[in-house]
């Protein structure tokens, strides 16, 4: 595990460099979804949507977005279910698992003012209904130990601890306040793929950084569990572990993965771990599924 971390840390770094143009052919993904209208008895009444920047629809020049995103993706597939529900979302840009309880980023270190404080207020105040939470968190966890080039890796062995520990607490601290409503978890993408286009050694970086994801994704997939929770899987919507090559316009012939992340991201171009509207869109796809009553 260790040896794992630190493979990941250097990727944080190695990927920072990376700078190759985007084109709109490569960043456009292709497929239609299928919502299946509720009946009126069964549909949503609110969504509340939870996490981090992912969930805040954080692009870089541009800030947070919580209405768009894959949130407001996910809001219109709602709203064919019912056309009056109504979005809330309490999401924070660098929330963590820790973080989401304490208040320490979003609520001025007050845990009476964190998110999750938020989330429970809004949950007794609609008792009497039903909805769906969403709800992307942990990634933060880990990138927290990695700045510029000092690498802390306790701090990313206690990243994945944490990830382990809190945020099966924190969904079911949820699924007790809203027991009748949906509560979807996403996981994540890798970002640290992008290190591919480094050459040889960044070639091994992006290659072990698919060992600690699929670690990682899987400690978000055990969380769910512990609620019976569907978990969205961007990690496969993004093709995070395919590693076939193929041509590309804007960089040549790479592996799928890293072609993905580099047109669904900001990685390859602004060395920014987002997605971009195309990622976005991606993820709210990915989602969509998983919204039906």
């Amino acid at each position: 595990m260790r040896r794992q971390l630190s493979v990941v840390a250097a990727v944080g770094i190695a990927a920072a460099t990376v700078s190759l143009p985007m084109t709109a052919a490569d960043a456009s993904p292709t497929r239609t979804t299928t919502v299946v209208r509720a009946a009126t008895t069964t549909a949503p009444q609110w969504y509340l949507a939870l996490g981090d920047s992912l969930a805040a629809g954080y692009q870089p020049g541009k800030g947070d977005d919580k209405t768009g995103g894959y949130v407001g993706g996910a809001l219109q597939m709602l709203k064919l279910q019912n056309p009056n529900i109504g979005l809330t979302n309490y999401a924070c840009s660098g929330e963590d698992t820790k973080t989401f309880t304490s208040g320490a980023i979003c609520g001025g270190n007050d845990p009476a003012k964190s998110q999750q404080a938020k989330a429970l207020a809004f949950l007794k105040a609609h008792a009497n209904t039903r909805g769906v939470i969403t709800i992307d968190l942990g990634a933060n966890d880990i990138q927290r130990c990695v700045k510029g080039t000092n690498i802390d890796f306790a701090c990313l062995q206690g990243g994945l601890t944490d990830v382990a520990t809190k945020l099966p607490a924190i969904l079911q601290t949820l699924h007790k306040a809203a027991p009748n409503s949906k509560i979807v978890v996403l996981n994540y993408y890798n970002p640290f793929l992008a290190a591919y286009l480094l050459g040889t050694q960044g070639q091994q970086i992006a290659k072990a950084s698919e060992g600690l994801a699929t670690t990682f994704n899987g400690e978000i997939a055990t969380a769910a569990k512990t609620i019976n929770a569907p978990v969205a899987d961007i990690a496969k919507a993004f093709l995070s572990d395919a590693d076939t090559p193929m041509v590309t316009t804007s960089f040549g012939k790479v592996p799928t993965n890293v072609a993905r992340i580099c047109t669904w991201t900001w990685m390859c171009s602004m060395q920014n771990i987002h997605a971009n509207d195309a990622g976005y869109t991606l993820m709210w796809w990915t989602l969509a599924p998983h919204l039906k009553p």
